[in-house]
């Protein structure tokens, strides 16, 4: 099946949280969660296993911190390529037929120059050795998330282009401001919608940092901006913070309720992020499936 015309024909489901579902498996802070594709295996394919069988059409890698620059902070730098090639292997091993794994590369977590100290050479690098590593271990998409540096984002889209012939998703964080919406590098939704296009990719949008309530003012921005495919997923409302720990305490249900609004605005492709789990993307899939009736 072919990714790039499947979202022409149809609403497409992608998976919902990583990081919350590892921490509630036992990952403490600190731990390395792409180490867990080598120490916890099955726990990381359970994961990827549940949220095919809840209906999502494609699961992300566990990698979103893969990049060697940011493995460097635990000490894994150069085990980047094992972590990746084994983080797409583990989601390949369960994924049905007509389904795909997406492989997950974040923000590689330091500032370019002149704000920071790294040449743009250098996380070209580490974003290809990345990329082709997932590729390699059998990703059939890739999925650059959660950035906030334009700049950086373009570069990881030049990264897949250059190097694979895989679909290229680009979706960036964005945050509610006086001003309206801006990453927290200033980059406003029309002005990432474009750039990201521009630079290569296929598909186009945000995820994280706010819940469905906010995330659907966000998808008017995008799709006035480009003639693309939009991907939109949030938080399970915003964050609380219980003794001591960071809950999302929206209900699948409530999650699902929002999906019809996501969809009137230009959303052709949708999931979940922090706090989001299985039982919410199977509420979504029972709502879409209805909706095709």
């Amino acid at each position: 099946m072919d990714f790039l015309k499947l979202i022409a024909d149809r609403v497409v489901l992608f998976d919902g949280a990583m990081g919350s579902m590892l921490f509630a498996s036992g990952l403490q802070g600190g731990d390395c969660p792409e180490e867990w594709n080598i120490t916890h295996p099955e726990t990381i394919t359970h994961i990827h296993d549940s949220y095919y069988k809840a209906g999502s059409d494609v699961v992300e890698t566990n990698s979103f911190g893969g990049s060697s620059l940011k493995l460097a902070s635990y000490g894994f730098a150069d085990k980047a390529v094992e972590l990746n090639e084994k983080a797409a292997q583990l989601a390949k091993k369960v994924a049905p037929p007509n389904s795909f794994v997406a492989g997950s590369v974040g923000p590689c977590g330091q500032f370019i120059k002149p704000l920071g100290d790294l040449d743009e050479e250098t996380l070209y690098e580490s974003f290809k050795e990345q990329i082709c590593a997932l590729v390699n271990g059998g990703a059939d998409i890739i999925c650059i998330e959660t950035m906030m540096d334009i700049t950086e984002a373009t570069i990881a889209v030049r990264a897949a282009k250059e190097n694979t012939t895989a679909p290229v998703i680009a979706t960036m964080t964005f945050s509610a401001t006086p001003r309206g919406y801006f990453t927290m590098m200033g980059v406003d939704p029309n002005t990432a919608a474009q750039k990201l296009v521009k630079g290569g990719a296929d598909v186009v949008g945000a995820n994280c940092g706010n819940g469905p309530h906010e995330m659907v003012e966000l998808i008017p921005a995008f799709a006035a901006a480009v003639d693309a495919p939009l991907l939109f997923q949030s938080n399970a409302g915003l964050p609380k913070l219980v003794d001591g720990n960071t809950v999302y305490d929206m209900g699948p249900q409530e999650y699902a309720a929002f999906i019809p609004d996501f969809l009137k605005a230009g959303a052709g492709l949708i999931g979940g992020c922090c706090g989001t789990t299985p039982e919410h993307m199977s509420q979504i899939k029972k709502l879409l499936q209805e909706l095709r009736r």
